[in-house]
Protein backbone atom coordinates (compact mmCIF):
# COMPACT_ATOMS: atom_id res chain seq x y z
CA UNK A 1 0.00 0.00 0.00
CA UNK A 2 1.29 3.46 -0.90
CA UNK A 3 2.16 5.73 2.04
CA UNK A 4 -0.04 8.72 2.86
CA UNK A 5 1.49 11.82 1.29
CA UNK A 6 1.79 14.78 3.68
CA UNK A 7 2.42 18.46 2.93
CA UNK A 8 3.66 20.54 5.89
CA UNK A 9 3.31 24.32 6.23
CA UNK A 10 5.22 25.64 9.25
CA UNK A 11 7.24 28.83 9.69
CA UNK A 12 9.60 27.54 12.41
CA UNK A 13 12.36 25.67 10.49
CA UNK A 14 13.53 23.74 13.56
CA UNK A 15 10.05 22.53 14.49
CA UNK A 16 9.34 21.81 10.81
CA UNK A 17 12.43 19.61 10.45
CA UNK A 18 11.68 17.81 13.70
CA UNK A 19 8.12 17.06 12.63
CA UNK A 20 9.23 15.89 9.19
CA UNK A 21 11.74 13.49 10.76
CA UNK A 22 9.06 12.30 13.22
CA UNK A 23 6.47 11.64 10.51
CA UNK A 24 8.87 10.00 8.07
CA UNK A 25 9.62 7.34 10.70
CA UNK A 26 6.02 6.15 10.35
CA UNK A 27 5.97 3.34 7.75
CA UNK A 28 2.68 4.51 6.19
CA UNK A 29 3.45 8.26 6.07
CA UNK A 30 5.79 10.33 3.91
CA UNK A 31 6.30 14.10 3.80
CA UNK A 32 6.26 15.09 0.12
CA UNK A 33 6.50 18.86 0.50
CA UNK A 34 7.07 21.69 2.94
CA UNK A 35 6.76 25.47 3.09
CA UNK A 36 7.47 28.19 5.62
CA UNK A 37 5.12 30.97 4.56
CA UNK A 38 1.89 31.59 2.64
CA UNK A 39 3.18 32.44 -0.86
CA UNK A 40 5.65 29.55 -0.81
CA UNK A 41 2.94 27.17 0.38
CA UNK A 42 0.51 28.17 -2.37
CA UNK A 43 3.23 27.77 -5.01
CA UNK A 44 4.26 24.28 -3.82
CA UNK A 45 0.88 22.85 -2.82
CA UNK A 46 -0.50 21.44 -6.07
CA UNK A 47 2.82 20.04 -7.39
CA UNK A 48 3.25 18.08 -4.12
CA UNK A 49 0.02 16.11 -4.77
CA UNK A 50 -0.42 15.58 -1.04
CA UNK A 51 -3.18 13.52 0.55
CA UNK A 52 -3.19 15.50 3.79
CA UNK A 53 -1.95 18.98 4.74
CA UNK A 54 -0.57 20.01 8.14
CA UNK A 55 -1.02 23.78 8.46
CA UNK A 56 0.38 26.01 11.18
CA UNK A 57 -2.21 28.67 12.03
CA UNK A 58 0.31 31.51 12.50
CA UNK A 59 2.90 31.70 9.73
CA UNK A 60 3.94 35.29 10.50
CA UNK A 61 3.64 36.60 14.05
CA UNK A 62 -0.04 36.42 15.09
CA UNK A 63 -1.72 37.06 11.75
CA UNK A 64 -3.63 33.75 11.54
CA UNK A 65 -2.42 33.60 7.92
CA UNK A 66 -2.42 29.81 8.07
CA UNK A 67 -6.22 30.09 8.01
CA UNK A 68 -6.01 32.33 4.93
CA UNK A 69 -3.66 29.81 3.32
CA UNK A 70 -6.11 27.00 4.08
CA UNK A 71 -8.84 28.95 2.27
CA UNK A 72 -6.51 29.34 -0.74
CA UNK A 73 -5.78 25.60 -0.69
CA UNK A 74 -9.50 24.79 -0.65
CA UNK A 75 -9.99 27.11 -3.63
CA UNK A 76 -7.19 25.34 -5.50
CA UNK A 77 -8.43 21.86 -4.58
CA UNK A 78 -11.86 21.49 -3.02
CA UNK A 79 -11.18 18.01 -1.62
CA UNK A 80 -8.11 19.13 0.37
CA UNK A 81 -7.83 17.55 3.82
CA UNK A 82 -6.23 20.10 6.12
CA UNK A 83 -5.24 19.65 9.76
CA UNK A 84 -4.50 22.89 11.60
CA UNK A 85 -1.54 22.91 13.99
CA UNK A 86 -1.25 25.51 16.72
CA UNK A 87 -0.43 26.37 20.30
CA UNK A 88 -3.61 28.50 20.48
CA UNK A 89 -6.72 27.27 22.26
CA UNK A 90 -8.98 30.27 21.57
CA UNK A 91 -12.42 28.93 20.67
CA UNK A 92 -12.95 31.62 18.02
CA UNK A 93 -9.71 30.57 16.28
CA UNK A 94 -10.82 26.94 16.31
CA UNK A 95 -14.14 27.93 14.70
CA UNK A 96 -12.29 29.97 12.07
CA UNK A 97 -10.09 26.96 11.30
CA UNK A 98 -13.07 24.71 10.59
CA UNK A 99 -14.75 27.56 8.70
CA UNK A 100 -11.70 27.69 6.44
CA UNK A 101 -12.14 24.01 5.57
CA UNK A 102 -9.97 22.22 8.14
CA UNK A 103 -10.97 18.68 9.09
CA UNK A 104 -9.10 18.68 12.39
CA UNK A 105 -7.30 20.96 14.83
CA UNK A 106 -4.37 19.75 16.94
CA UNK A 107 -2.22 21.46 19.55
CA UNK A 108 1.50 21.27 18.84
CA UNK A 109 1.99 20.01 22.38
CA UNK A 110 -0.01 16.93 21.32
CA UNK A 111 2.29 16.18 18.37
CA UNK A 112 2.25 12.43 19.15
CA UNK A 113 -1.40 12.42 18.05
CA UNK A 114 -0.55 13.85 14.63
CA UNK A 115 0.15 10.53 12.79
CA UNK A 116 -3.24 9.10 13.79
CA UNK A 117 -4.92 12.40 12.89
CA UNK A 118 -3.34 12.20 9.44
CA UNK A 119 -4.63 8.66 8.97
CA UNK A 120 -8.12 9.69 10.11
CA UNK A 121 -8.15 12.66 7.73
CA UNK A 122 -6.96 10.48 4.87
CA UNK A 123 -9.79 8.03 5.60
CA UNK A 124 -12.28 10.95 5.60
CA UNK A 125 -12.99 10.61 9.30
CA UNK A 126 -13.60 14.35 9.55
CA UNK A 127 -14.29 16.13 12.82
CA UNK A 128 -17.01 18.10 11.06
CA UNK A 129 -19.51 17.17 8.34
CA UNK A 130 -18.48 18.46 4.87
CA UNK A 131 -21.81 20.27 4.37
CA UNK A 132 -21.44 22.06 7.68
CA UNK A 133 -17.81 22.87 6.86
CA UNK A 134 -18.84 24.43 3.54
CA UNK A 135 -21.53 26.51 5.24
CA UNK A 136 -19.11 27.67 7.93
CA UNK A 137 -16.45 28.45 5.33
CA UNK A 138 -18.87 30.60 3.32
CA UNK A 139 -19.95 32.45 6.43
CA UNK A 140 -16.33 33.02 7.44
CA UNK A 141 -15.53 34.42 4.00
CA UNK A 142 -18.56 36.72 4.16
CA UNK A 143 -17.60 38.01 7.60
CA UNK A 144 -13.97 38.41 6.50
CA UNK A 145 -15.09 40.44 3.50
CA UNK A 146 -17.28 42.64 5.71
CA UNK A 147 -14.34 43.15 8.04
CA UNK A 148 -12.08 44.07 5.12
CA UNK A 149 -14.57 46.60 3.79
CA UNK A 150 -14.62 48.35 7.18
CA UNK A 151 -10.82 48.45 7.37
CA UNK A 152 -10.40 51.59 5.26
CA UNK A 153 -12.30 54.86 5.09
CA UNK A 154 -13.76 55.96 1.72
CA UNK A 155 -10.96 58.55 1.36
CA UNK A 156 -8.30 55.92 2.06
CA UNK A 157 -9.82 53.58 -0.53
CA UNK A 158 -9.86 56.37 -3.13
CA UNK A 159 -6.18 57.13 -2.49
CA UNK A 160 -5.15 53.47 -2.72
CA UNK A 161 -7.12 52.98 -5.92
CA UNK A 162 -5.33 55.92 -7.55
CA UNK A 163 -1.95 54.64 -6.32
CA UNK A 164 -2.79 51.22 -7.75
CA UNK A 165 -3.59 52.88 -11.08
CA UNK A 166 -0.12 54.46 -11.10
CA UNK A 167 -1.02 58.04 -10.19
CA UNK A 168 1.63 60.25 -8.60
CA UNK A 169 1.04 62.12 -5.34
CA UNK A 170 0.59 65.37 -7.30
CA UNK A 171 -2.02 63.74 -9.54
CA UNK A 172 -3.82 62.37 -6.49
CA UNK A 173 -3.78 65.84 -4.94
CA UNK A 174 -5.38 67.31 -8.05
CA UNK A 175 -7.87 64.49 -8.52
CA UNK A 176 -9.19 64.38 -4.95
CA UNK A 177 -8.68 68.11 -4.21
CA UNK A 178 -6.73 67.47 -1.02
CA UNK A 179 -3.29 68.61 0.14
CA UNK A 180 -0.13 66.51 0.05
CA UNK A 181 -0.03 66.70 3.86
CA UNK A 182 -3.51 65.15 4.02
CA UNK A 183 -2.49 62.45 1.56
CA UNK A 184 0.61 61.68 3.63
CA UNK A 185 -1.47 61.43 6.82
CA UNK A 186 -3.92 59.07 5.11
CA UNK A 187 -1.10 56.91 3.80
CA UNK A 188 0.55 56.68 7.23
CA UNK A 189 -2.73 55.45 8.72
CA UNK A 190 -3.21 53.01 5.83
CA UNK A 191 0.27 51.50 6.33
CA UNK A 192 -0.42 50.92 10.03
CA UNK A 193 -3.84 49.39 9.36
CA UNK A 194 -2.60 47.05 6.64
CA UNK A 195 0.73 46.15 8.20
CA UNK A 196 2.85 47.04 5.17
CA UNK A 197 5.79 49.37 4.58
CA UNK A 198 4.98 51.14 1.30
CA UNK A 199 1.91 52.64 -0.34
CA UNK A 200 2.42 50.39 -3.38
CA UNK A 201 2.30 47.30 -1.14
CA UNK A 202 -0.85 48.65 0.49
CA UNK A 203 -2.48 49.30 -2.89
CA UNK A 204 -1.61 45.81 -4.13
CA UNK A 205 -2.96 44.22 -0.95
CA UNK A 206 -6.15 46.30 -1.13
CA UNK A 207 -6.65 45.25 -4.75
CA UNK A 208 -6.14 41.58 -3.83
CA UNK A 209 -8.72 41.87 -1.06
CA UNK A 210 -11.08 43.77 -3.41
CA UNK A 211 -11.26 46.80 -1.12
CA UNK A 212 -11.87 49.13 -4.07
Amino acid sequence: MNPIRVFLVEDDPVWRKGLIDFLNKEPDLTVVGEAGFKAEAIERFLPAKADVVLMDINLTENNLDGIETAIEFMALRADSKIIMLTSLTDEAVIVESFSAGAVNYISKSSFKEIPDAIRAAHNSQSAIHPTAAAALRNEFLRLKNDENQKLLSPAERDILQLIHQGHTQTQIEQSLHITKRTIKNHINRILKKMGVKTSKEAAAKASQKKLF
